[in-house]
């Protein structure tokens, strides 16, 4: 099954410290930790059955735009968006000083 991600924005949901998509009923997340200055990736998880259709991505990219348009650090705790960034190179100029992620 193909998912149009275009008919899926990632919200953000602050209250719950994540972004989130709904697909089908099930609600894929990116969790994070968020100080004044770091955007803290902990925990991503897209449900059984969504896997393969690039949620993950499209959670990654909604997270790091957000990180870099309010101008903070990323630290990714996440094995998934360390991944993700390990293998978008453009992401690392966010990346929290002393930060180092590879695939």
């Amino acid at each position: 099954m193909k998912i149009d991600l275009a008919q899926h924005p990632v919200q953000h949901n602050p209250e719950r410290r994540r972004f989130e998509v709904k697909v089908e009923e099930k609600t894929a997340v990116a969790e994070y930790i968020m100080t004044s200055q770091k955007l803290i990736l902990t925990h991503t998880e897209v449900p059984r059955g969504l896997e393969g259709n690039g949620i993950g991505s499209h959670l990654a990219v909604a997270a790091l735009t957000y990180a870099k348009d309010n101008d903070l650090v990323v630290m990714p705790l996440c094995p998934y968006m360390a991944g993700y960034i390990a293998r978008h190179p453009e992401w690392k100029a966010i990346l929290a000083p002393g930060i180092n992620v590879s695939e």
